[in-house]
């Protein structure tokens, strides 16, 4: 009997042991999942807000800007801008024409430039860094803009400069020119004879082509033999002499390269200076009444 009793004592704690085992297991197997669940949500909320974040910052406009910049700060100007996100660059050539916002000095160019074209902006001066480096330059135009100050030097390390055009700008005196250059053109400016030296384009062996017309000359600068063309129209040029366009002491001198010479709109009266033109094949066009 006593036996009895013992296995039946046993039997009662052993299923209670069982039941209470079994009931632990459970509560903690419900916590585990409830843990794992949260932290899949906390983890996959927190991936999520990172990805809008990156797409936001790299979308917006403020990944350019410091981080402390305003919000409504004023649109940057051309100046602030890299060249060939402002202007067209192509190999070798950087096109700049007409930009906006206002382009206000000539922007920094690759050292590879050859060909460079800023027509009708705001350019106000030319200094002597803005082309120091850029020596393979052999165009330049910058047509239609505000230059009234050159520089001393500004074209001067441009050894293979062969065009340049500063037409359309304000420019009231010439700064040394290269020596190579085969084409200058600065009609519609502020040009006085004080402002061009006599002997400005004496060493240019190569001009062919010199356009000064609508300006304020009031006399011929001294002209290379090498040139072609020759526009002088519309200025305040009032007389010529023997030696502007001939050797007065040579009257067997021909010059063979000139073949036009423009001196329409100016008060000269050119009848009046016929040893001026014996050297020349052509008469210049202009007022002979």
């Amino acid at each position: 009997m006593a036996k009895i009793l013992r296995s039946m004592f046993f039997t009662i704690i052993f299923a209670a042991w069982v039941l209470l085992a079994s009931a632990r297991l459970h509560h903690h197997g419900a916590h585990s999942r409830e843990d794992i669940q949260l932290n899949e949500e906390v983890y996959f909320e927190s991936r999520s807000k990172r990805g809008v974040t990156t797409v936001t910052d790299y979308d917006s406009d403020s990944v350019f800007m410091p981080a402390d910049a305003a919000e409504d700060s004023a649109p940057g100007t051309a100046d602030d801008l890299p060249t060939c996100l402002l202007c067209v660059c192509l190999t070798g050539s950087v096109y700049c024409e007409e930009v906006a916002p206002e382009m206000t000095s000539v922007p920094a160019l690759p050292q590879e430039t050859a060909y460079f074209y800023a027509r009708y902006n705001k350019i106000k001066k030319i200094t002597a860094k803005d082309f120091e480096y850029i020596v393979t330059l052999k165009r330049i135009d910058l047509t239609g803009n505000l230059i009234s100050e050159i520089e001393d030097g500004a074209f001067s390390k441009l050894a293979l400069l062969e065009e340049l055009s500063l037409a359309e700008n304000q420019i009231v005196k010439l700064p040394m020119l290269p020596a190579k250059l085969i084409s200058f053109n600065a009609n519609f400016n502020r040009l006085k004879t004080k402002g061009v030296k006599a002997n400005a384009f004496k060493k240019m062996t190569k001009l062919a082509n010199i356009f000064l017309a609508h300006n304020e000359l009031e006399a011929v600068p001294q002209i290379p033999e090498t040139v072609r063309i020759l526009h002088l129209q519309n200025n305040n040029i009032s007389s010529v002499s023997d030696d502007t366009f001939c050797k007065g002491n040579n009257t067997y001198y021909i010059r063979p390269n000139m073949n036009e010479i423009r001196m329409d709109g100016n008060p000269v009266i050119l009848a009046q200076y016929p040893n001026s033109f014996t050297c020349l094949k052509a008469l210049p066009i202009g007022r002979y009444q």
